[in-house]
């Protein structure tokens, strides 16, 4: 099943009636990263569905993470090279919704060669998708992770535990 990101967008969007769940999608997000390092390693979408139900997340937001999860996997990476010289020009939108930290946090990757120029993209779209004006680095930490996740990169522990056990630790406070 492939879900376009207009779609996506509108189902992420109707999360923000729930503002007073428990848990939000990043969290189920980050369990599933947590408890299975292989992305295909976890159980069919409705066992992992009553998995998650029974730990005690919101059939809502496990629907909401199952779906991104599902799009995002999905999700074909543009195939273009890039001169090393090119530079990357935001858009209104995206300097607004993602703030100068999360753009800043995106060149660091990039600069390091952490991601790529088309993962970049994937990870400012998915990110774009998420109601939060403007998302916070956190948050954006998260979709960083999942898209290397989703697309089986090599993930180096300190790259790990600067996206995902900072992250983790600040949406926990």
């Amino acid at each position: 099943m492939v879900i376009s990101p207009a779609c996506l967008a509108v189902a992420i969007s109707g999360s923000r009636t729930r503002k007073d769940s428990p848990f939000r999608m990043i969290d189920i997000l980050v369990y599933l990263f947590e408890n299975y390092q292989d992305l295909s390693a976890h159980p069919k979408p409705d066992a992992l569905a009553r998995k998650l139900s029974d730990i005690g997340f919101e059939d809502e937001d496990i629907s909401l993470a199952l779906v991104w999860l599902n799009g995002l996997k999905n999700t074909q990476s543009a195939e273009w090279t890039c001169s090393p010289l090119a530079q990357r020009v935001y858009t209104a939108e995206e300097q607004y919704r993602l703030g100068a930290e999360c753009l800043s946090f995106v060149i660091f990757l990039e600069t390091a060669g952490v991601i790529s120029p088309q993962l970049r993209e994937l990870v400012i779209e998915h990110a774009m998708m998420l109601d939060d004006d403007p998302v916070p680095l956190d948050k954006f930490k998260v979709i960083v992770l999942m898209v290397l996740w989703s697309r089986e990169q090599d993930l180096e522990p300190l790259i790990v535990e600067e996206l995902l056990y900072e992250a983790d630790h600040d949406l926990m406070h």
